[in-house]
């Protein structure tokens, strides 16, 4: 399957640059027929025929698919370099295809994958086209915070050390006048102590609980150790503390938007699949490394 991918990239990437790299001829010729306006330019639809060969079409719906399915390094190249590149594109795989004669059942067993992808691909863009609009987010934000009540949040630094004598002698140096930032970046073995010791904002439940039992019954700016978690000792200096009420909806949006794009498909996909009759083979009568045999799909 790789293999073929491989092959199909290559083959568009040789069409598009032996077309490509060949001299344009409206640089190179001395003078030069001018681009025709947009009203004399031919309509066009999906089905308009741009060549054909051996009785077979090509038309502007397949010269548009190829132009999404480009390589990244031909996404930039404009309209007018591409089209005719295209189209010689797509004659090259068609030639080669219609060589080829009847589908391998290799190559049938990827295009019954790959008509699978595309199919589905389009079912959940038609599911995510309906599942976020300016009103249902409202309604979401609504529905999760216009009742919240505000919450207390702790900014708080510690020093992190293995023995409980170590932090009692951080907490006479304090006493004495020491930098809590300075101290916490020479003696702390935590993560944080590099940065000054800072743990940054967090609210109940998000700290172990003698560490957030300490911090909730301290004053802003007080110290407090030693403290015993399962993590060695710690003296804690709470920096600053502050009632948190809900957040403008334009800072979760973006979680609101993910999640009614979630929860669209799950609900899209658990509906079809309740409606679908299907069988399934009991898997632990498969080897699994059949998935390991290419040789199975010749």
């Amino acid at each position: 399957m790789k293999t073929l991918a491989l092959r199909s990239t290559l083959l568009a990437g040789a069409a598009l640059s032996l077309f490509l790299a060949a001299p344009l001829r409206a640089q190179d010729a001395e003078t030069t027929e001018a681009a025709p306006e947009a009203s004399e330019y031919m309509a066009v639809d999906a089905n308009t025929v741009l060549a054909t060969v051996n009785g077979e079409d090509i038309t502007v719906g397949h010269i548009v698919a190829a132009r999404l399915a480009l390589p990244e390094q031909y996404q930039a190249l404009p309209n007018e370099v591409l089209l005719e590149g295209l189209i010689e594109q797509l004659i090259q795989q068609t030639v080669l295809g219609q060589a080829m004669g009847e589908m391998t059942n290799r190559a049938q067993i990827q295009l019954d994958n790959e008509r699978r992808a595309i199919t589905a691909t389009e079912k959940l863009d038609s599911v995510l086209s309906e599942a976020v609009d300016d009103a249902k987010i409202q309604a979401a934000y609504d529905a999760e915070y216009a009742n919240a009540e505000p919450t207390k949040e702790w900014n708080a630094s510690h020093i992190l050390v293995e023995t409980e004598e170590e932090a009692a002698d951080l907490i006479v140096k304090l006493e004495d006048g020491a930098d809590f930032a300075e101290l916490a970046q020479e003696f702390s073995t935590g993560p944080s102590g590099p940065s000054g010791g800072e743990l940054g904002w967090f609210s109940a439940g998000m700290m172990v609980q003698p560490f957030e039992e300490a911090v909730t019954g301290m004053d802003d700016g007080a110290v407090a150790g030693p403290v015993q978690t399962q993590f060695g000792w710690h003296v804690i200096k709470l920096n600053e503390s502050r009632m948190k009420g809900a957040p403008a909806l334009e800072e979760v949006q973006g979680d609101i938007i993910s999640k009614l794009e979630n929860d669209a498909v799950e609900q899209a996909l658990a509906t079809l699949l309740d409606a679908a009759t299907i069988e399934r083979t009991d898997l632990t009568k498969v080897d699994p490394a059949v998935l390991g045999d290419p040789a199975i799909l010749d």
